[in-house]
Protein backbone atom coordinates (compact mmCIF):
# COMPACT_ATOMS: atom_id res chain seq x y z
CA UNK A 1 0.00 0.00 0.00
CA UNK A 2 1.65 3.28 -1.40
CA UNK A 3 0.79 6.86 -0.41
CA UNK A 4 0.03 10.23 -2.31
CA UNK A 5 1.34 13.56 -0.69
CA UNK A 6 -0.12 16.32 -1.58
CA UNK A 7 1.97 20.06 -0.94
CA UNK A 8 -0.40 22.39 -0.82
CA UNK A 9 0.78 26.03 -1.33
CA UNK A 10 -2.60 28.30 -0.32
CA UNK A 11 -3.48 31.52 1.64
CA UNK A 12 -3.61 30.73 5.77
CA UNK A 13 -6.92 31.51 5.85
CA UNK A 14 -8.37 28.96 3.59
CA UNK A 15 -5.66 26.10 4.72
CA UNK A 16 -8.42 24.41 7.78
CA UNK A 17 -11.08 25.18 5.01
CA UNK A 18 -9.23 22.85 2.31
CA UNK A 19 -8.32 20.46 4.73
CA UNK A 20 -12.06 20.59 5.67
CA UNK A 21 -12.71 19.67 2.44
CA UNK A 22 -9.65 17.15 1.83
CA UNK A 23 -11.09 15.01 4.66
CA UNK A 24 -14.46 14.33 2.72
CA UNK A 25 -11.90 12.70 -0.48
CA UNK A 26 -10.37 10.39 2.10
CA UNK A 27 -7.00 12.19 3.16
CA UNK A 28 -6.09 11.03 6.22
CA UNK A 29 -3.02 12.88 7.70
CA UNK A 30 -1.97 16.65 7.22
CA UNK A 31 0.46 18.25 8.49
CA UNK A 32 1.03 22.13 8.62
CA UNK A 33 4.18 23.85 6.64
CA UNK A 34 4.61 27.64 6.17
CA UNK A 35 3.30 27.71 2.67
CA UNK A 36 0.13 25.76 3.50
CA UNK A 37 0.12 21.95 4.44
CA UNK A 38 0.87 18.75 3.38
CA UNK A 39 -1.91 15.88 2.92
CA UNK A 40 -1.55 11.93 2.91
CA UNK A 41 -3.87 9.61 1.30
CA UNK A 42 -3.69 6.09 0.01
CA UNK A 43 -3.41 6.18 -3.76
CA UNK A 44 -6.32 3.35 -4.15
CA UNK A 45 -8.29 6.05 -2.87
CA UNK A 46 -7.11 8.90 -4.75
CA UNK A 47 -8.83 10.73 -7.24
CA UNK A 48 -6.65 13.42 -9.27
CA UNK A 49 -10.02 14.81 -10.67
CA UNK A 50 -11.95 14.89 -7.22
CA UNK A 51 -9.10 17.31 -6.23
CA UNK A 52 -9.12 19.51 -8.92
CA UNK A 53 -12.51 20.27 -9.29
CA UNK A 54 -12.72 20.64 -5.46
CA UNK A 55 -9.39 23.64 -5.87
CA UNK A 56 -11.06 25.11 -8.89
CA UNK A 57 -14.35 25.93 -6.48
CA UNK A 58 -11.32 27.68 -4.43
CA UNK A 59 -9.54 29.87 -6.94
CA UNK A 60 -11.72 32.60 -7.71
CA UNK A 61 -11.14 33.32 -3.47
CA UNK A 62 -7.62 32.47 -3.40
CA UNK A 63 -4.50 31.15 -4.95
CA UNK A 64 -3.83 27.88 -4.68
CA UNK A 65 -1.07 25.70 -6.49
CA UNK A 66 0.04 22.14 -5.46
CA UNK A 67 2.54 19.23 -5.64
CA UNK A 68 2.17 15.61 -5.94
CA UNK A 69 4.59 12.82 -4.93
CA UNK A 70 3.84 9.10 -4.38
CA UNK A 71 5.54 7.86 -1.13
CA UNK A 72 6.01 4.16 -0.73
CA UNK A 73 5.17 2.30 2.44
CA UNK A 74 8.28 1.71 3.97
CA UNK A 75 9.41 5.55 3.23
CA UNK A 76 6.46 6.50 5.71
CA UNK A 77 8.30 7.04 8.90
CA UNK A 78 11.14 8.79 7.56
CA UNK A 79 8.95 11.68 6.04
CA UNK A 80 6.86 11.67 8.92
CA UNK A 81 10.18 12.11 10.91
CA UNK A 82 11.00 15.02 8.87
CA UNK A 83 8.21 16.76 9.97
CA UNK A 84 6.86 15.30 13.83
CA UNK A 85 7.02 17.58 16.98
CA UNK A 86 6.40 16.50 20.34
CA UNK A 87 3.02 18.51 21.33
CA UNK A 88 1.78 19.43 24.49
CA UNK A 89 -1.73 19.78 25.85
CA UNK A 90 -1.79 22.25 28.32
CA UNK A 91 0.68 21.24 31.18
CA UNK A 92 -0.83 17.83 31.50
CA UNK A 93 -0.68 15.92 28.61
CA UNK A 94 2.70 15.24 26.12
CA UNK A 95 2.61 13.31 23.07
CA UNK A 96 5.96 12.45 21.87
CA UNK A 97 7.47 9.59 19.16
CA UNK A 98 9.86 7.22 20.71
CA UNK A 99 12.86 9.30 19.01
CA UNK A 100 11.81 12.27 21.75
CA UNK A 101 12.87 12.75 25.04
CA UNK A 102 10.52 11.79 27.81
CA UNK A 103 8.80 14.40 30.23
CA UNK A 104 8.28 12.38 33.29
CA UNK A 105 7.33 15.35 34.88
CA UNK A 106 4.00 15.89 32.71
CA UNK A 107 0.94 13.96 34.34
CA UNK A 108 0.13 11.95 31.26
CA UNK A 109 2.62 11.33 28.73
CA UNK A 110 1.41 9.37 25.58
CA UNK A 111 4.07 7.74 22.71
CA UNK A 112 2.73 7.54 19.56
CA UNK A 113 4.51 5.89 16.64
CA UNK A 114 1.63 6.97 14.01
CA UNK A 115 3.26 5.74 10.47
CA UNK A 116 0.42 6.60 8.36
CA UNK A 117 -2.01 7.47 11.26
CA UNK A 118 -4.49 9.73 11.63
CA UNK A 119 -4.31 11.11 15.40
CA UNK A 120 -1.09 12.31 16.12
CA UNK A 121 -2.85 15.06 18.40
CA UNK A 122 -1.26 17.79 16.25
CA UNK A 123 -4.83 18.16 14.46
CA UNK A 124 -6.84 20.36 16.47
CA UNK A 125 -10.07 17.71 16.69
CA UNK A 126 -7.25 15.21 18.49
CA UNK A 127 -5.77 17.92 20.51
CA UNK A 128 -9.29 19.10 21.46
CA UNK A 129 -10.78 15.78 22.45
CA UNK A 130 -7.55 15.36 24.74
CA UNK A 131 -7.92 18.38 26.30
CA UNK A 132 -11.64 17.30 26.76
CA UNK A 133 -11.33 13.87 28.50
CA UNK A 134 -9.49 15.46 31.12
CA UNK A 135 -12.46 16.86 32.00
CA UNK A 136 -14.39 13.42 32.40
CA UNK A 137 -14.03 10.97 34.92
CA UNK A 138 -12.66 7.80 33.08
CA UNK A 139 -12.33 5.88 36.24
CA UNK A 140 -13.44 2.80 36.30
CA UNK A 141 -15.51 2.93 33.00
CA UNK A 142 -15.58 0.92 30.12
CA UNK A 143 -14.52 2.86 26.53
CA UNK A 144 -14.77 2.75 23.37
CA UNK A 145 -12.75 4.56 20.27
CA UNK A 146 -14.22 4.55 16.87
CA UNK A 147 -11.94 5.61 14.28
CA UNK A 148 -9.19 5.26 16.25
CA UNK A 149 -6.40 5.72 14.06
CA UNK A 150 -3.34 5.87 16.01
CA UNK A 151 -5.35 4.68 19.31
CA UNK A 152 -4.34 7.70 20.95
CA UNK A 153 -7.73 8.88 22.15
CA UNK A 154 -8.05 5.24 23.83
CA UNK A 155 -4.49 5.07 25.00
CA UNK A 156 -5.47 8.49 27.10
CA UNK A 157 -8.67 6.82 28.38
CA UNK A 158 -6.50 3.78 29.64
CA UNK A 159 -4.38 6.83 31.17
CA UNK A 160 -6.72 8.38 32.87
CA UNK A 161 -7.97 4.89 34.55
CA UNK A 162 -10.20 3.52 32.58
CA UNK A 163 -11.68 0.11 33.31
CA UNK A 164 -11.12 -1.34 29.40
CA UNK A 165 -10.40 0.11 25.92
CA UNK A 166 -11.71 -1.08 22.63
CA UNK A 167 -10.75 0.39 19.71
CA UNK A 168 -11.88 0.52 15.92
CA UNK A 169 -10.84 1.59 12.05
CA UNK A 170 -11.93 0.59 9.02
CA UNK A 171 -8.56 0.37 7.71
CA UNK A 172 -5.89 -2.59 8.84
CA UNK A 173 -2.95 0.15 8.03
CA UNK A 174 -4.79 1.38 11.38
CA UNK A 175 -5.31 -1.37 13.20
CA UNK A 176 -2.00 -2.90 13.06
CA UNK A 177 -0.79 0.94 14.29
CA UNK A 178 -3.17 1.20 17.36
CA UNK A 179 -1.65 -2.40 18.22
CA UNK A 180 1.40 -0.89 18.34
CA UNK A 181 0.85 2.36 19.82
CA UNK A 182 -1.41 0.70 23.00
CA UNK A 183 2.44 -1.67 23.65
CA UNK A 184 4.20 1.55 23.57
CA UNK A 185 2.20 2.37 26.39
CA UNK A 186 1.90 -0.77 28.24
CA UNK A 187 -1.38 -0.85 27.38
CA UNK A 188 -3.44 -4.13 26.95
CA UNK A 189 -7.01 -3.02 24.83
CA UNK A 190 -9.84 -5.52 25.14
CA UNK A 191 -9.93 -5.24 21.67
CA UNK A 192 -8.85 -3.66 18.46
CA UNK A 193 -11.15 -4.76 15.97
CA UNK A 194 -11.25 -3.88 12.21
CA UNK A 195 -14.79 -2.72 10.10
CA UNK A 196 -17.59 -0.05 10.41
CA UNK A 197 -19.52 0.15 13.67
CA UNK A 198 -22.16 -0.99 11.42
CA UNK A 199 -20.44 -4.04 10.40
CA UNK A 200 -18.99 -5.39 13.97
CA UNK A 201 -22.84 -5.29 15.79
CA UNK A 202 -20.60 -4.98 19.06
CA UNK A 203 -22.74 -6.37 21.67
CA UNK A 204 -21.49 -4.61 24.70
CA UNK A 205 -22.22 -1.29 26.10
CA UNK A 206 -19.53 1.64 27.34
CA UNK A 207 -19.93 4.25 29.38
CA UNK A 208 -17.80 6.58 27.08
CA UNK A 209 -17.67 6.71 23.59
CA UNK A 210 -14.82 8.77 21.68
CA UNK A 211 -15.64 9.34 17.50
CA UNK A 212 -12.97 11.73 15.96
CA UNK A 213 -14.26 10.97 11.86
CA UNK A 214 -16.21 13.00 9.95
CA UNK A 215 -19.30 14.76 9.54
CA UNK A 216 -20.98 12.34 6.73
CA UNK A 217 -19.56 8.99 9.22
CA UNK A 218 -20.87 10.67 12.49
CA UNK A 219 -24.28 11.67 11.17
CA UNK A 220 -24.89 8.06 9.49
CA UNK A 221 -23.34 6.19 12.81
CA UNK A 222 -24.64 8.05 15.61
CA UNK A 223 -27.82 6.26 16.08
CA UNK A 224 -25.41 2.96 16.29
CA UNK A 225 -23.08 4.97 19.14
CA UNK A 226 -26.26 5.82 20.85
CA UNK A 227 -27.48 2.13 21.38
CA UNK A 228 -23.96 1.29 22.69
CA UNK A 229 -24.07 3.85 25.29
CA UNK A 230 -24.58 3.52 28.54
CA UNK A 231 -27.17 5.81 30.52
CA UNK A 232 -25.51 8.83 31.30
CA UNK A 233 -22.38 7.63 29.62
CA UNK A 234 -20.68 10.24 27.40
CA UNK A 235 -20.00 10.57 24.01
CA UNK A 236 -17.24 12.32 22.58
CA UNK A 237 -17.10 13.81 18.91
CA UNK A 238 -14.83 15.77 16.77
CA UNK A 239 -13.75 15.81 13.31
CA UNK A 240 -16.05 18.67 11.78
CA UNK A 241 -16.36 21.82 11.24
CA UNK A 242 -18.44 24.12 13.21
CA UNK A 243 -21.03 25.32 10.30
CA UNK A 244 -21.76 21.56 10.50
CA UNK A 245 -22.29 21.72 14.25
CA UNK A 246 -26.29 22.41 13.39
CA UNK A 247 -26.92 19.19 11.50
CA UNK A 248 -24.82 16.96 14.76
CA UNK A 249 -26.81 18.75 17.53
CA UNK A 250 -29.81 18.03 15.66
CA UNK A 251 -29.11 14.32 15.29
CA UNK A 252 -27.85 14.27 18.92
CA UNK A 253 -31.00 15.64 20.34
CA UNK A 254 -33.28 13.41 18.22
CA UNK A 255 -31.44 10.69 20.12
CA UNK A 256 -31.70 12.17 23.67
CA UNK A 257 -28.14 13.27 23.87
CA UNK A 258 -27.41 16.87 24.87
CA UNK A 259 -24.03 18.81 24.82
CA UNK A 260 -22.28 18.95 28.00
CA UNK A 261 -19.16 21.00 26.49
CA UNK A 262 -17.79 22.05 23.38
CA UNK A 263 -14.71 23.87 22.43
CA UNK A 264 -13.41 25.56 19.00
CA UNK A 265 -9.82 25.81 17.68
CA UNK A 266 -9.87 27.21 13.76
CA UNK A 267 -13.19 26.17 13.18
CA UNK A 268 -12.92 22.72 13.98
CA UNK A 269 -15.35 21.33 16.92
CA UNK A 270 -15.06 18.78 19.64
CA UNK A 271 -18.09 18.11 21.38
CA UNK A 272 -19.22 16.38 24.92
CA UNK A 273 -22.66 15.21 24.67
CA UNK A 274 -24.10 12.65 27.70
CA UNK A 275 -26.90 10.38 27.37
CA UNK A 276 -30.28 11.12 28.99
CA UNK A 277 -32.64 8.92 29.76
Amino acid sequence: MDFIQINVHCDPPFREILIAEMGELDFETFMDTEVGFEAYIQEELFSHPALQTLFNRYRKQTRIWYELKKIPKENWNEEWEKNYDPIAVGDQIYVRATFHEAKPQVPYEIIINPQMSFGTGHHETTHQLLALQLTVDHKGKKVLDVGSGTGILAIMAAKLGALSVAATDIDDWCIENALENFGLNNIEPAFVKQGTIHELRLGESYEIILANINTHVLLDEMEEYNKLLSPEGHLFLSGFYDTDKARIMEKATSLGLKEVKSTTEKNWVALVLEKVE
